[in-house]
């Protein structure tokens, strides 16, 4: 009597979270693969009360865990990480303090995850930053 080793491999059923992290709040926002469907979306401003709180890893956490627990129940298991910073031709390139947070919080809500990806808008030289011809002086 041979006893039976196989496991049956869980299925993974892919979404995409995207994740918009300011100096001023964190948006969760939750898709389908596509990214037409919203599936769950939370951000810092939902969690706490003070607006001044609103882009903390605190917030991007608690925030975080509400959106993947909303796709756990939707069915989605296994997530794709698109970060996004406010970019642009004015706005600072790097991301605020509640990127990671959400990242770790996402983890640790049971969700798999694929890739994790950068997706700040960079500028093709359009408009003209704002400082003048010697930049901006201090």
């Amino acid at each position: 009597m041979e006893q039976e080793r196989y496991h049956k491999r869980e299925q993974l059923r892919w979404g995409v979270a995207h994740i918009y992290s300011s100096y001023n709040n964190t948006i969760i926002h939750v898709t389908d693969l596509t990214g037409s469907e919203t599936i769950a979306k939370a951000s810092g401003g939902m969690v706490v009360k003070a607006h001044r709180l609103e882009s903390s890893p605190t917030a991007a956490m608690n925030a975080a865990r509400i959106a993947a627990e909303a796709a756990l129940e939707k069915g989605i298991n296994a997530i794709h990480i698109k970060i996004k910073a406010p970019g642009g031709h004015n706005g600072p390139a790097n991301t605020g303090p509640g990127a990671q947070a959400a990242i770790r919080a996402l983890t640790r809500a049971g969700l798999k995850i694929g890739t994790i990806e950068e997706v700040t808008p960079v500028p093709h030289d359009g408009c003209r930053k704002k400082g003048g011809r010697r930049g901006r002086r201090v």
